[in-house]
């Protein structure tokens, strides 16, 4: 008889009550894969942009969908070492490239698995597998930020912002943030040497006053849309531009040009490499993940509507989803 297991499924493209909590068969392990009892995943941008139909080509449904795991490892295939039964584990299951992690098992690929910090619970390393890959990727690998340089992180106090601000510190950069007024002693704790409120202020000319008038040598894009255009107005001879997000509006390429900037745009790959680099980074206590709200599985919908609808809350870092037990942590509705 096929073991089974409790899964989100996604039975249709749609709103947040297009999931279902199913029972549904644990999948076979090949022999390079472990099969990971999930303590903990998470929700990401990724992911009510899939529920919705954005990549629909992409996903046949009925689908288990999410992208991020913590958890301990329950069987090994036949050709790994790296790990043993009851390892524990953290990753980002292959986008695109089968189930992913609402769910209370998870078979993946071992080359993409990385141990989990052991410092951080389960919620917290479930809520650093994808956004610290993004950054990793945009800071160090496209951006190349190094010591001394200034960068400009566009919305500090999402998932990916708060990881960013703490790894750019880490890397001995300056860092300037958007945020709202009330959110700036909140980015200045994670390592933000400056903070702009974007709802009041004009962030081109904000930059112009903190560098002096030379500008930013990076800047690093979780917004799009204005704030992508308008970025190439910070920038600094020979910067970098980093960005996360779909770019479908005419950029201002023409400043760009003028400073000799390089573009870059990044939708992350998943690798141990980076998460072995960002275990050393939260063991050391350089990086701490922020959660910024946690539900049961079996509330995985509201979860989704906490995320796509952040601007109505208090919500900082990422929505966090408690796969073994019940645990509750709504953030407060902006009045």
């Amino acid at each position: 008889m096929t073991a089974q297991m409790k899964a989100v499924v996604l039975t249709r493209f749609g709103g947040v009550d297009a999931f279902e909590l199913r029972d549904t068969s644990v999948p076979d392990v090949e022999p390079r894969q472990v099969r990971v009892r999930v303590h903990a995943t998470a929700v990401n941008p990724l992911d009510f942009q899939i529920r919705r139909g954005d990549y629909a080509e992409h996903v046949p449904l009925p689908a288990i969908i999410g992208h991020d795991v913590s958890g301990v490892i329950e069987e090994v295939g036949s050709h790994v070492t790296e790990f043993a039964v009851g390892d524990e584990v953290y990753y980002t299951p292959q986008i695109f490239g089968g189930p992913g992690s609402y769910a209370e098992q998870h078979v993946v690929d071992v080359d993409l698995v990385g141990r989990k910090p052991a410092n951080v619970s389960h919620l917290e390393a479930a809520s650093l597998t994808l956004v610290g890959g993004t950054v990793w990727e945009a800071l160090v690998t496209r951006a190349r930020l190094t010591v001394g340089e200034t960068i400009l992180i566009h919305g500090g106090t999402g998932g990916v912002g708060t990881i960013a601000i703490q790894v750019a510190k880490a890397m001995g950069a300056r860092v300037i943030t958007t945020a709202k007024a009330g959110d700036h002693e909140f980015v200045r704790s994670l390592g933000a040497d400056a903070a702009i409120d974007y709802t009041s202020t004009d962030y081109v000319e904000a930059v112009a006053e903190m560098t002096g008038g030379k500008g930013v040598d990076v800047v690093f894009d979780t917004i799009g849309g204005d704030t992508l255009t308008r970025s190439p107005l910070t920038l600094a001879d020979s910067a970098r531009v980093v960005s996360i997000v779909d770019h479908a509006q005419p950029q201002n390429l023409i400043e760009a040009w003028g400073v000799n900037a390089a573009y870059h745009f990044v939708f992350t790959r998943q690798n141990r490499g980076k998460l072995d680099a960002l275990t050393t980074l939260v063991e050391r206590g350089l990086v701490k993940p922020v959660i910024g709200a946690t539900l049961p599985l079996a509330r995985t919908g509201e979860a989704h509507e906490l995320l796509e609808n952040r601007q109505s809350y208090v919500l900082r870092g990422k929505v966090a989803i408690d796969v073994v037990g019940d645990t509750v942590a709504l953030p407060p509705r902006i009045a």
